[in-house]
């Protein structure tokens, strides 16, 4: 992990930038920033959004110590007035935000940030890296949640991305659905269940694979997981059976056409007296696989590559803008907007509001620009940061939890594998009062990527 603070997991534009509001004195003026996705990977018809519970406290933390500000003083990042303005911060605004775990679509306002123009503006690349990474971990995982069904699913992807990111992704994908994570870091830091136990180097290791066998029992005892598949399947099942006797809890296959490869297993084990030993199941598996081996006797998922690269889609296209700005530290807001081709966003600080029907089923999600509270209307955005400080502190499982019923709100066709439109786009209500100062747009909404 870096040794940095979180000031500096950003891009440089966004210090140059306030050194421009530094220079030209709207660094003070108030301002509201919104981050959203203006639409979802292809085929997807829900987005699950992750790492609120991450953000909050390093939105908290942001302030660069002195030696970082010296450095970004020496390579010329800032000038000598904006290292001065950077030795007295400490963000002191207010973040709204949807709960984590909870659903967004197109449009969706997931995070609005409230402060003085220089203390929202340098937040957007650490946003935006938190709340991308860990949202197309848990959507993916949220589709393969509910192809696996009743199954378990364990994340097992850390070798397949960088080293803090695993660490991110098992949380995300635990948020999600998954049962527990391989990776040890997500256990200790984020409380996240973990499980392994041998990989075919283990068995290779030895001169036979009885031999390994016999050392993995008697390590972990006949409750252990043994993979079967690094010679010969079947041969290694009834060799885990023999060593392990018909208590074993688990094999592994990791190879082969998984449908026909757990029917013969799970009959063999059957045969073998072994009825109750479980058949897990990896190696390149999704929401798509998982759907193909709904009626294979399979009793649990390992899931690497394609929950941690989000299942193909490696970031959820969230972007962060500059809603609404004051033109002197004590002036009303106005509405901002940018119009370029493809970019658009709207004007002006959002409500968003959620109605469900009398199932509990979400039927439809919109947002308003004035201070109307709709009626049989519910608040999607609850209060995060206050003053700067942390105010939204749910634990892990109560996110979980709510990731799982917030999916569960969706109806069946919406929460199908197969690709669609997204199941919603939030859109202004028909009775909000349109802005009238949309046409002006930002210089610091110019130029960028995003």
């Amino acid at each position: 992990m870096p040794d940095v603070t979180p000031s500096l997991l950003t891009d440089r534009y966004e210090f140059t930038m306030l050194a421009s509001f530094v220079a030209d004195g709207t660094v003070d003026h108030p301002a509201v920033f919104e981050a959203f996705a203006r639409r979802l990977p292809e085929g997807r018809r829900y987005g699950v959004l992750a790492g609120l519970g991450r953000l909050l406290p390093m939105v908290e933390a942001f302030r660069p110590d002195p030696d970082e500000v010296d450095w970004l003083l020496a390579e010329g990042v800032v000038d000598e007035a904006t290292a001065d303005y950077l030795r007295e911060f400490r963000f002191a605004g207010d973040v709204d935000g949807y709960r984590e775990g909870d659903l967004y679509f197109p449009g969706s306002p997931v995070l609005t940030v409230s402060g003085t123009l220089g203390e929202c503006v340098v937040l957007e690349t650490l946003v935006l890296s938190v709340l991308n990474h860990d949202s197309a971990i848990a959507s993916a995982a949220a589709r393969m949640a509910v192809a696996a069904g009743d199954r378990p699913m364990m994340e097992m992807g850390s070798r397949r991305t960088h080293e803090g990111a695993a660490v991110a992704a098992a949380r995300a994908a635990y948020v999600a659905g998954f049962a527990s994570t391989s990776n040890l870091a997500a256990g200790r830091l984020h409380g996240v269940p973990t499980v392994g136990t041998a990989a075919h180097a283990f068995t290779l290791a030895h001169t036979s694979e009885r031999e390994a066998f016999e050392s993995q029992v008697a390590s972990q005892g006949v409750g252990t997981t043994l993979l079967v598949d690094t010679y010969d399947t079947e041969q290694g099942i009834r060799t885990a059976v023999e060593v392990a006797g018909t208590e074993l809890g688990a094999i592994r296959i990791d190879s082969g056409d998984l449908a026909e490869t757990s029917a013969a297993a799970r009959a063999l084990l059957d045969d073998l007296g072994a009825t109750s030993t479980r058949v897990v199941v990896t190696s390149d598996l999704d929401e798509y696989v998982m759907t193909a081996l709904a009626d294979a006797p399979i009793d649990a998922y390992g899931v690497g590559t394609r929950v941690v690269t989000g299942s193909g889609h490696p970031t959820a296209s969230m972007v962060y803008k500059l809603v609404a700005v004051a033109d002197s530290p004590d002036g009303p807001l106005r509405g901002v907007a940018k119009k370029s081709h493809d970019k658009v966003s709207v004007a002006s600080r959002k409500t968003a509001w959620r109605a469900y029907d009398a199932d509990g089923v979400l039927r439809r999600e919109w947002f308003r620009t004035d201070d109307v509270v709709p009626a049989d209307a519910v608040a999607a955005q609850v209060p995060a940061i206050r003053a700067g400080r942390v105010v939204h502190d749910p634990d892990l499982e109560e996110v979980r939890r709510h990731c799982l019923a917030a999916v569960a709100s969706l109806p069946a066709p919406a929460r199908a594998v197969a690709a669609g439109p997204p199941y919603l786009t939030v859109v202004r209500d028909a009775d909000d009062v349109p802005d009238v100062t949309t046409d002006h747009a930002h210089p610091a909404t110019e130029g960028d990527p995003a």
